[in-house]
């Protein structure tokens, strides 16, 4: 089958595979909802008088028959088909013959691929909140299960004043709370159809754009076609900060973990079964998932800031440049999934030394707690905080 915009002529096989990309990998991912779009589309058509009744149920049906190929992993994507939206279009008209090629009717391959992502998106931002509740949930056991252990809590990387693991469990709750609040936002630029703006300047069809937004479960419709792609490397760019945020949040977790695990502090304990070893060094148990928590959210920050570079020194309307938007929004969701998961897995398995934790409750975490002694025996603050420290110099 010819590419969607082909016209004839040959095209530099050289060309073809620079264009073409990474796309025939990454589109799997899409399959089920561009097929999820495109019956929209085609019931929309169907209001609209452009499709019968009968032309557009077996449109949908088989549709629904790509989406029970593609769970079964028999619906592949040839590079030549460059996408899964050609793959898609290919398959139905080697299945329906003619109808098979009505169904690009009214719409552009750019709104095509903006409403296949924003489901995609949609879902999977679902998905990261949904491991931020698990993880809060492991937390929350965690701090109940040792709420009175006390530790050291430090400021400068030196021990300040008296802490417990419950209060420290419960910081990162409230930080993860706030995690879900930031990719709320998000979500929202992601329920929104484009589905009837075209290549950005919309079809000379009339369609009605809100009938698809609720075919598909949309809360908006993009009505204008230059927004429409103006929004694409935004929405990529906000999605990537919200979920550098989360990682932000497992990246100070895990720099937590590996020093309270450490042997010098020994206030958690990992178990053998989460360590790694040396190559030389028979007795190390090495935090590696730790560090490699750590270390994600550097890459998930690396990707928003390309995403934000492609996007930039571009004129309105639609550049082939954001298809390179794609994969790193998927390698950010991917890799902020990984960690909630192993974190939740690390917080579930982790032993608390409570021996430990208490010996390194040393009497210096305890002055301020002296100078407000003095204060409620009607010391000045000043006076009461000048006494204390005498004793610390």
């Amino acid at each position: 089958m010819a590419k969607l915009w082909d016209k004839g002529g040959a095209l530099d096989a050289r060309v073809e595979a620079f264009t073409v990309g990474d796309d025939p990998l990454l589109d799997q991912r899409l399959v089920p909802h561009d097929c999820r779009a495109s019956i929209a589309h085609v019931r929309t058509l169907g209001k609209a008088g452009v499709l019968t009744d009968d032309e557009v149920e077996k449109l949908a049906a088989e549709l629904e028959h790509i989406i029970e190929l593609h769970a079964t992993g028999d619906f592949p994507i040839p590079p030549e088909l460059e996408d899964c939206h050609t793959a898609i279009e290919h398959h139905l008209t080697m299945a329906l013959g003619d109808l098979g090629k009505k169904v690009h009717t009214g719409r552009s391959r750019n709104d095509q691929v903006l409403a296949a992502l924003h489901l995609y998106y949609d879902e999977e931002l679902g998905g990261v909140s949904e491991l931020i509740c698990e993880l809060i949930a492991a937390l929350t056991k965690f701090a109940e299960q040792h709420s009175d252990v006390p530790i050291p809590g430090h400021t400068h990387t030196r021990k300040a004043m008296p802490s417990s693991v419950g209060y420290w469990a419960k910081g990162f709750i409230g930080a993860l709370t706030d995690d879900i609040t930031f990719l709320s936002p998000v979500s929202a630029l992601a329920q929104r159809s484009p589905l009837g703006t075209g290549a950005g300047y919309g079809v000379p069809l009339e369609l009605d754009k809100e009938f698809t937004a609720k075919e598909l479960g949309f809360k908006h419709v993009i009505e204008n076609g230059v927004h429409a792609q103006l929004s694409r490397g935004k929405t990529a760019a906000a999605i990537l900060h919200a979920l550098s945020q989360v990682t932000a949040t497992l990246n100070a977790m895990a720099c937590d973990l590996i020093l309270f695990s450490m042997p010098t502090f020994g206030y958690f304990e990992l178990p053998k079964e989460m360590t790694t070893g040396s190559s030389i060094m028979p007795q190390k148990k090495n935090p590696d998932v730790l560090e490699l928590v750590r270390a994600s959210h550097h890459r998930v920050v690396a990707r928003e800031h390309e995403v934000q570079g492609i996007c930039s020194n571009l004129i309105s309307g639609y550049h082939r440049d954001y298809q390179l938007t794609k994969g790193p929004v998927l390698t950010g969701l991917d890799t902020t999934k990984h960690c909630l998961v192993i974190m939740a897995a690390v917080i579930q398995e982790m032993v608390v030394n409570e021996e430990n934790c208490r010996k390194a409750m040393t009497d210096e975490l305890y002055a301020t707690e002296e100078v407000y002694k003095l204060v409620r025996e009607g010391v000045p603050f000043r006076d009461a905080y000048k006494q204390v420290s005498d004793q610390y110099r």
